[in-house]
């Protein structure tokens, strides 16, 4: 990795104990898992979102319930930060408390 100035290596260390292979094994699985509740957070995020700006106040409001523990879970399990998820939930249910007004 020295002295390559930016650029990727040449070549790619490979796993060369058992454990280190299981590793990289468990790691892939992880990285599935992990990028699957990323996408489910994000789409739901989306959908509240739309909810917000079709300005409908009801539908706005049954997204964020349906959208916080999805992003509470997600804190847990280590997919985003707990502060960041309670700041999106936080500012989400600011934008549809607006739609009353």
């Amino acid at each position: 990795m020295r002295g390559t100035r930016g650029r990727p290596p040449t070549s790619v260390a490979m796993p060369n104990t058992s454990s280190a292979r299981k590793a990289v094994r468990k790691i892939a699985r992880r990285t599935e898992i992990n990028k699957s509740r990323h996408s489910q957070m994000r789409s739901i995020l989306r959908k509240v979102e739309e909810a917000i700006a079709g300005g409908d106040r009801s539908t706005a409001l049954a997204a964020l319930r349906e959208a916080e523990p999805v992003i509470m879970r997600a804190a847990q399990k280590g997919i985003v930060h707990p502060n960041a998820a309670s700041r999106k939930v936080s500012r989400l249910a600011h934008k549809v408390a607006k739609l009353a007004t």
